[in-house]
């Protein structure tokens, strides 16, 4: 079968949910008002509330969502057969992670700008509240962890895209100054922006002298350097201390001086790069080789694990923190919301889609894929790589070598994840001194200081673990927790949506549904994880790591839920 077919479902599906699903919720259920004060305005600060226009806080949002998740999820969850995987990319995105990223954004900017953790005080009560607090606080600690880990392999492995990715630094902070100090328009530098770093990708891929190959550098791979470390392992410890000090400096920034500008860049970039594959689809027109269902997958059941490996790309909890906590109080006006939410989720829709397509179609027929997806665990070990070969092979379709080809899209992948990593942090920041504030513990209270304590804390999370890949494991053994809390915090924020809807008198069902879905799949699948892995009582030993994480959210979410659901049996008020 061709795989334009799967592209055109899959587009035919986004469309038509955006036209018409998004527009109805926007209309009857939110009910969005063009002229409602939002927080940008009411708390103007040039700092954190910034009135932004609608395509460039979209291109902000878009990649500050779209990190390395929506391409590695799929890539793995193809594993069970590409039907499964792209059933719940296409009506995940349009009936779950729409109404959740737009309805996450819309609350928020009725609530001042609040963090959905914030406004869990004022609909289910304050020990929900701090219970959600360090639910988000544990999972934004593991996207830091996870995200740093894929951008520090990927540099190993790619080292042709380190000097692309961080020319995008410098030309970020020129655009965000000739934008807002000298009120320049953001379209044209942005576009000379990508063009820069785009010929920077195809030079370094050509020229191995430009290339910042850290492990030939300490010496090769079997070299043994400081700290008794190897080649690769001293490489990835320096690129993780770089990424953690850029995170530092990127998150105490104001937005408009690199966050808003270089999310600005990544929409272009995401928007090429999604052009790229999708015409090199168009024009190789490759046939679908792997399996629609894979009936040699039998160590690990797709149902509930799916659900939770495939979350950003069909709906993930962490759109929301976002939502909530930068997009919201970047909103210019409140109809812009539909815009910036759902369409930010079709988008990573869009991006969830293509990888899928890249991986099953990268394999010269099924007996290789059956090797490369032997089972789940090698699956989760090569679903990056296969994406980047992938993305490749279909970009080959419009006559780019390559070389070329990998090192642009791996420079796709860790400018996202890198546009996710800073603003996980500053959302870490925020978290961490609303916590401070809650418990009185001033020092934490302070900006720099919150700020020291997630970087610190995110780079011991990723750098200590011991693990299957050795020194600095860390992401590696924390992504199936990962995908797991993300997805009971977007149950969560679906609830907490669904309470806010009917104390309105309005249809909470859009919101209802999917949260009611989503919580069956991920407490059933957290279950099997912390009862029957990560304890040692199963079949496998103890993961220490993962199994106290696991249990703390477990607890928590399980009494959220339990509070939230008494309160959603409450009477609405109908004069809200």
């Amino acid at each position: 079968m061709s795989a334009i077919w799967l592209a055109v479902i899959g587009t035919v599906v986004f469309i038509l949910g955006y036209r018409y699903y998004s527009k109805f919720v926007a209309e009857k259920i939110y009910r969005l008002d063009p002229n409602y004060v939002t927080p940008a305005h009411e708390f103007r600060d040039d700092v954190d509330f910034v009135p932004t226009n609608k395509i460039v806080l979209w291109g902000h949002h878009f990649t500050s969502v779209a990190g390395a998740a929506p391409i590695v999820g799929p890539a793995i969850a193809v594993y069970w057969g590409w039907l499964p995987a792209l059933l719940w990319v296409v009506l995940g995105t349009v009936f779950a992670a729409g109404v959740h990223d737009f309805g996450t954004l819309v609350l928020s900017v009725r609530n001042k700008g609040q963090s959905v953790g914030t406004l869990a005080h004022k609909l289910i009560g304050k020990r929900a509240k701090i219970l959600f607090l360090f639910i988000i606080l544990i999972l934004v600690l593991m996207v830091n962890a996870v995200f740093a880990w894929v951008i520090s392999n990927l540099f190993v492995k790619f080292p042709a895209s380190v000097i692309p990715v961080f020319i995008q630094i410098p030309l970020a902070v020129w655009i965000g100054y000739a934008v807002y100090k000298r009120q320049k328009k953001m379209l044209i530098p942005s576009l000379i922006a990508l063009a820069v770093m785009y010929l920077a990708a195809i030079v370094t891929s050509r020229v191995p002298a430009l290339q910042i190959d850290l492990v030939s550098y300490f010496g090769g791979e079997e070299a043994v350097t400081l700290f008794g470390l190897n080649g690769v392992s001293m490489a990835f410890f320096v690129w993780i201390i770089i990424l953690m000090v850029y995170c530092y400096i990127a998150s105490t920034l104001p937005v408009w001086k690199l966050l808003q500008p270089r999310d600005f860049i990544n929409s272009h970039q995401l928007v090429v790069g999604l052009g790229i594959m999708y015409l090199g689809l168009l024009f190789l027109n490759p046939d679908v080789t792997a399996p629609a269902i894979n009936p040699a997958a039998t160590d690990k059941s797709w149902f509930p694990l799916l659900f939770i490996t495939i979350a950003c790309g069909a709906i993930s909890g962490f759109h929301g923190l976002v939502s909530s906590g930068t997009s919201s109080k970047q909103l210019n006006k409140e109809t812009d919301a539909r815009f910036v939410g759902y369409l930010g989720a079709v988008g990573e829709g869009f991006l969830a889609l293509i990888s899928i397509i890249a991986v099953v179609t990268l394999f010269a027929n099924a007996g290789d894929f059956s090797a490369a997806y032997s089972s789940f665990s090698a699956a989760n070990g090569g679903g990056l790589g296969n994406f980047i070969n992938g993305g490749a092979n279909l970009a080959s379709g419009i006559g780019i070598p390559a070389d070329i080809a990998m090192t642009i899209i791996s420079v796709i992948v860790v400018s996202f994840a890198a546009t996710t990593l800073d603003s996980s942090v500053r959302l870490m920041r925020y978290i961490i001194t609303e916590l401070a504030d809650e418990y009185n513990f001033k020092p934490l209270t302070k900006p720099h200081a919150a700020t020291s304590f997630a970087v610190i804390a995110s780079a011991a999370l990723v750098l200590l673990p011991k693990g299957p890949n050795g020194f600095g494991s860390g992401g590696y053994l924390l992504w199936p927790l990962f995908g797991t809390a993300n997805q009971l915090l977007a149950a969560i924020s679906l609830m907490l949506i669904s309470i806010w809807l009917k104390r309105l008198g309005r249809n909470y069902l859009v919101t209802f549904v999917p949260m009611v879905f989503l919580l069956v799949m991920t407490v059933w699948a957290m279950i099997q994880q912390v009862v029957f892995e990560w304890s040692g009582l199963g079949a496998t030993d103890m993961n220490l790591l993962l199994f106290v994480f696991g249990a703390i959210i477990l607890v928590f979410a399980l009494w959220i839920t339990l509070t939230a659901m008494l309160e959603l049996s409450k009477r609405s008020n109908l004069n809200k």
